[in-house]
């Protein structure tokens, strides 16, 4: 595994040292990373970078297979428009996370914030999927095309929603998983609470184990039949806008 020390490396420079790296190395190790941006930026499978310290906006922005992990926290619009591969947070996430993602995994062991998952999408056998351990802010889930993003709720007061106001506003696709019941109100007019199926518990208790295993937490407490269901109230929310000649 090779290391590279990003102690004030200008954010190009890094970037263009691990394109190089990775042509003999799959495995790199990045340290003293303070604020970089685009860190990962398109990488390819078998690509793995461990991540120590606070990368900058844009990480893994259309990543294509690669495995990054982070020790700490991470920027806003991390998986920008990513393709497929994983993202593991080992702490918070800033705003627009997983936007316009079209593949593959984020883990977030914390928070997230504004407008998480804004524009995923699916195609066929490509379904992204975020899991956050803790809330997200407003504006998860807006105009959601696709894939799965679920809220864990853990570590805050219960008295609270995990989740911020106009959630699923826009949404016309995909599916959300809420730990709990949330007020009708914190919810856009486009999404509604629809049954749990058997299909989505196998599914959630998936990337819930997945998440116990990476973050080392004990969650036999979670009981997965606690948790909601979002979904778009329609496919075409906003048909009655469009102009028909």
């Amino acid at each position: 595994m090779k290391t590279i020390d990003a102690l004030n490396v200008y954010y190009c420079e890094l970037n263009d040292l691990i394109d190089n790296t990775i042509e003999t190395e799959e495995t790199i190790s990045l340290k003293n990373v303070f604020g970089q941006r685009y860190i990962g930026r398109g990488l390819p499978e078998k690509v793995k970078l461990k991540i120590y310290g606070i990368p900058g906006n844009g990480m893994a922005a259309y990543m294509d297979g690669a495995e990054l992990e982070i020790f700490g926290n991470a920027q806003d619009a991390v998986g920008n428009t990513m393709n497929n591969g994983r993202i593991i947070v080992h702490g918070n996430c800033g705003d627009t996370l997983g936007y316009a993602m079209r593949g593959g995994e984020i883990y977030v062991e914390g928070n997230v914030g504004y407008r998480a998952g804004i524009h995923m999408k699916e195609y066929k056998e490509m379904k992204p999927v975020i899991v956050a351990g803790g809330k997200a802010g407003e504006f998860l889930g807006e105009y959601m095309a696709g894939g799965a993003i679920i809220l864990l709720g853990l570590n805050f007061s219960k008295n609270g929603p995990i989740v911020g106001k106009f959630c699923g506003t826009g949404m016309h696709g995909g599916a959300i998983y809420l730990n709990g019941n949330t007020d009708e109100y914190m919810f856009g007019k486009e999404a509604v609470k629809v049954a749990i199926t058997d299909a989505d518990i196998a599914f959630l208790k998936k990337h819930i184990d997945f998440y116990s295993e990476t973050f080392k937490k004990d969650l036999k407490h979670l009981k997965i039949e606690s948790f909601s269901k979002y979904a778009a109230v329609n496919k075409n929310p906003y048909s009655n806008m469009y102009c028909v000649y």
